[in-house]
Parts: structure tokens; sequence; C-alpha cells
């Protein structure tokens, strides 16, 4: 399957994850071998039932292979980048560890889920997050501007991974790291 191709599918495939509010490991759901719900995905996956708690209803789809925010050791006042930031959960759990001097961009590539997200973060009164429509590939982030990125196993289904690389190397600022 040719690169743009496997593109479309993916964002096809993960648009639909944000208009039905469900994942392949979601509720009803049978290819992760249970009908699972989104918190007890998320409980199998390192977050605390106090982490699903501070998050606005809607944002975690039970989507992700761990919880980055946990091992990033984030700071108040830092610039955080989330590749492929789907609903935001990930995104609002930095945003409280940065604070309010802080910063959260979340990137995705389908707009239901810049939508969704950029919804529950006016909703909630999330300030200091933002998400923005983009390619992992290419960033709709300026150079030297983030301290920390995270991702939640979005890299995996990039066609064209050494390039995320060189654009996370490209917007951190020196010092900066990233989480995976």
């Amino acid at each position: 399957m040719e690169k743009d191709a496997i593109r479309e599918k993916v964002k096809e495939g993960y648009g639909r994850v944000a208009r039905e509010n469900r994942s392949c490991c979601g509720a009803g759901s049978s290819c992760c071998g249970s009908s699972a719900s989104f918190q007890s995905i998320g409980e199998m996956i390192g977050y605390s039932q106090d982490e699903m708690n501070q998050v606005p209803e809607g944002a975690n789809l039970g989507l992700g292979c761990g919880n980055p925010v946990a091992l990033a050791g984030l700071k108040e006042g830092q610039t955080v980048l989330d590749l492929g930031s789907g609903a935001g959960f990930d995104c609002f759990l930095a945003a409280r560890a940065v604070g309010e001097r802080g910063r959260v961009i979340g990137v995705d590539m389908t707009p239901e889920m810049v939508s969704k997200a950029n919804t529950l973060a006016k909703a909630k009164g999330y300030g200091n997050v933002e998400f923005r429509l983009g390619e992992i590939e290419s960033l709709p982030i300026v150079d030297n501007s983030v301290d920390t990125i995270m991702s939640n196993c979005v890299i995996n289904l990039s066609v064209d991974k050494s390039r995320v690389f060189r654009e996370a190397y490209r917007v951190l600022k020196p010092g900066g790291r990233m989480i995976i």
C-alpha cells in the first residue's frame, strides 16, 4: 500500500473513533479480547483512577499504550507537545502538571479529534492547552520552542518515522526531551 493511502486509512479510522466515541478497544468491541471500558483500559496501561477522573469526560477514548505523563517528570511553566493528541487525554493531564504558567500543545491529523479536544478544553476552562491540526511528520510548531514531547504510541502509525524524529529534534529546545 502506498504511503498516502496508509496515511488516509489511519486518518479515516481515527476520525471515526472521534465521531463514534469508541475505539478498537472500546466498550462493546472484541478486538482486544474483551468488552473493556475506557476506564479499565486506562488502568491496564498505567493510568490511576485519580488521573482518569481529572480529565474532561469524553477525552479518554481508550487509545494509547501507556501513560507518558507519569514518566515525563513535567514541571511548572514548561511547554509540552503531545504528538497524536486525539481527544486530549494526555494533554489535560499534562496541563495540570505544568500549571497556568505552562503550555500544552496537542497535534493531531484528524479534524474530528482536534475539534473534539478543543471543545473539551474550552468547555472545561483549560486556558493553557491548545490543539492544532497537523501531521507529526510536519509539525505546526516553531523551532526550539518545546521542553518536552510526549507520544502515546502514535509514532507507530507514521509512514515516515525518521521524519517524525527530525521534526521532534527541530521543535525541542536545547536540553529538551522526548517521552514515548
